[in-house]
């Protein structure tokens, strides 16, 4: 599958947020001009211009970096990988950080989409996941961004976090729609080893939210966001009509894509590789004329069927069964083994229309699911 999407991975930010385990550093924009030469020399890896149709910038946070090494970046970057007419081109964005120039700059550029790290739209959430914006900063850089001609605006929301009510995550989602975005995503709370958070609550200082009513703030949001208008079409995603993120389905369509930057993950011709974690490390890698690749992996046949199963199931319209028996040469029922009827007899999984999926329940208990079919 000839890769029609590339990926590029920004680690600065101005703080790291307790809760996060992205690649990333924080207060260390004296190493920009080593990144964006380092990026170049990696975009050069690749022998010829290769056209694509998805571009995504994602971090850390883009748009710390300055205008003029935006511009440079994406300048690089579409020489060696030339948007074709229609391009989806997204931009992760923290809310801080987009003012009047931030928005013209990416509109100039031609970013066509922005995923706005809202988090969320009450003020002890935030003060909580120790974010740096309020909540009426978003709603600001909504206007901005659309006032700089970018309309695609998809906002980004927590919920589970620590002290957080049923009645304060439903206001939140009434936030989100308030500003009709065209996109919103909802993730549960994590707790990842290595963070602050971890830390924090295995010393008592933090208790996470109960798992019964992190299961219903979730299906708030599967029931809210359709009533306004839109559609759920993966686990944590939901679009208004015509504007899933095409990026992130080639992800879950398990399609081969470039990634490039610290920590960043490729998937090509069944090999997976992915650069190392370390910016430091890394740039130091790529300074020298090395593989910035710190692990790479060739899949077998039968293992790329099943680790796009995995990834598929989280597309709410599942797997077409015929496609995926011809492209990958693999039975989903079979891969499943016995599982698949257990499954089924717990309405986690069902059959429809010559699709595979998950069902309501099961969207709740996907990682059940997934690690019976990996």
């Amino acid at each position: 599958m000839t890769p029609r999407s590339v990926y590029v991975h920004v680690p600065f930010c101005a703080h790291r947020c307790g809760y996060c385990d992205f690649t990333l550093v924080a207060g260390r924009d004296d190493l920009v001009p080593r990144y964006l030469a380092a990026m170049r020399s990696e975009f050069s890896s690749v022998e010829r211009p290769v056209p694509v149709d998805t571009i995504f910038l994602g971090g850390g946070t883009p748009t710390q970096l300055p205008p003029e090494g935006l511009r440079q970046l994406v300048g690089d970057l579409v020489e060696r990988f030339p948007p074709e007419p229609g391009c989806e081109f997204s931009v992760e964005a923290n809310p801080a950080d987009v003012d009047g120039t931030m928005a013209a700059t990416l509109a100039e550029l031609g970013v066509n989409r922005v995923s706005l790290g809202a988090q969320s739209f009450d003020a002890d959430s935030l003060q909580v996941l120790e974010r740096d914006h309020s909540p009426s900063d978003v709603r600001v850089t909504v206007e901005r961004l659309r006032t700089a001609g970018i309309e695609n605006v998809s906002v980004d929301l927590i919920f589970g976090v620590p002290g957080q009510s049923l009645d304060a995550w439903r206001a939140t989602l009434d936030a989100a729609v308030a500003l009709e975005p065209t996109h919103v995503s909802t993730y549960g709370l994590t707790f990842e080893k290595g963070t602050a958070f971890w830390t924090r609550r295995e010393k008592g200082q933090l208790t996470a939210c109960d798992d019964g009513v992190e299961a219903t703030m979730y299906e708030l949001a599967m029931d809210r966001l359709p009533v306004a208008g839109f559609e759920q079409y993966e686990i944590s995603n939901f679009a208004k009509p015509g504007q899933r993120c095409r990026h992130n389905v080639v992800y879950w369509q398990g399609r081969s894509f470039h990634a490039f930057g610290p920590g960043a993950a490729r998937y090509l011709d069944g090999r997976r590789e992915v650069n190392h974690r370390s910016v430091t490390t890394w740039l130091t890698r790529v300074e020298r004329g090395e593989t910035g690749i710190a692990d790479r992996e060739e899949l077998d046949p039968e293992s790329q069927a099943r680790e796009r199963l995995a990834i598929g199931l989280r597309l709410v319209e599942g797997i077409d069964l015929a496609t995926f028996r011809e492209e990958t040469g693999h039975d989903p029922r079979s891969l499943f083994g016995p599982a698949l009827e257990q499954h089924r007899s717990s309405d986690l999984l069902e059959e429809t229309n010559g699709h595979l999926r998950l069902t309501r329940r099961g969207r709740l208990l996907a990682d059940t699911v997934v690690a019976d079919c990996l």
